[in-house]
Parts: structure tokens; sequence; C-alpha cells
């Protein structure tokens, strides 16, 4: 990808994170990348293809972040990696996160297919713990992620290390 490319990809990912993706017009995101409307459309096309450029980066990166949760094969460590996971990541990502999430209320159905491994590790893990219900177990971690990912992303989280010590402990069990 070329300079141009990124430095649009950059203001895209900012305005659409800070002003909405209804809200972004491709004039304002040439205006941000200080390029002409006109490259936009030649290497993106039009705006749904700046949203999905970013949407395959934040895969890419899910898939890094969920790449050594999968490689775990304790299941304690495999539940405190995915609990960790909204507290390492770095505030440089956090336009990418917010995007994704405010995204998720802004669309009709709601896309759980990222998450989709993870849920199944945790389901694994629990079931190795003797979890009475690992699938609920799954599911309330993951709703317990998304939570406190709001958390972090939309607010100054100042106990973060507390919060996290917190959840662990809860499952400590094994």
């Amino acid at each position: 990808m070329t300079e141009k490319q990124n430095k649009i990809l950059e203001a895209a990912l900012k305005l659409f994170a800070e002003l909405g993706y209804t809200a972004t017009s491709t004039s304002k995101i040439a205006k941000e990348a200080k390029v002409s409307e006109g490259l936009i459309f030649r290497h993106f096309k039009n705006k749904d293809g700046l949203l999905n450029a970013i949407l395959e980066k934040g895969a890419e990166m899910a898939n890094l972040f969920f790449q050594e949760v999968l490689k775990e094969e304790r299941p304690i460590e495999i539940i405190k990696k995915v609990i960790e996971i909204p507290f390492i990541v770095g505030e440089e990502q956090y336009y990418l996160w917010k995007l994704i999430y405010s995204l998720k209320w802004q669309a009709e159905v709601y896309d759980d297919s990222i998450s989709l491994p993870i849920k199944k590790a945790l389901i694994k893990a629990f079931q190795k713990l003797n979890y009475d219900n690992p699938e609920l177990e799954a599911e309330v971690v993951l709703i317990m992620l998304d939570g406190i990912s709001t958390a972090v992303l939309l607010r100054e989280v100042k106990n973060k290390e507390e919060i996290l010590n917190t959840i662990l402990i809860k499952y400590k069990k094994e």
C-alpha cells in the first residue's frame, strides 16, 4: 500500500471513529488526508471500499491477538489470555476498535464471526475445567469483555489493573 493510501485509510478511520460512518463524507476524508477526493475513488472505489479496507485491517489485528489464545492448551491460560485482550490493546489502536464497536450499534445484524474461534476456545477450556455450563460461561466472558472494551474505549479507566485482577481471580479455578 502506498503512503497516500495509508494516509487516506488513517484519515477515514479517525473520522469514522469520531463522527460515525454515515456522517463522514469522502470529501471530509480527502481534506483530512490532504489528498484529492478523486484519489480516494481511484484507490478505494467509494466510501464502502474504504470501510472494507479498514475492517480487513481490523480482522488481521484481531487474529493476531487471537493467535496467542488459540495456540494455548492450558484451560486457565486460555481464559486468562482472552480476559486480558481489552487490557493489552494499545491506545494507538483505539480508533480502529472504536469504529468496530460503533459499527456493532449501527449495523442491523450483529456479526460475531471474528470472535467465534475465541468463543470455541473458551467453551473447550470451561469443559476441561468441568464447569456446569461451558457455553454459558463462555458467553458471560465475551459479554463482560464487550463491556470492558466499551468502557476502555469511551472513557478513561484509571484502575484497569485492579479490574483485570478482580476478573482473573474469578477464574483461577483449576
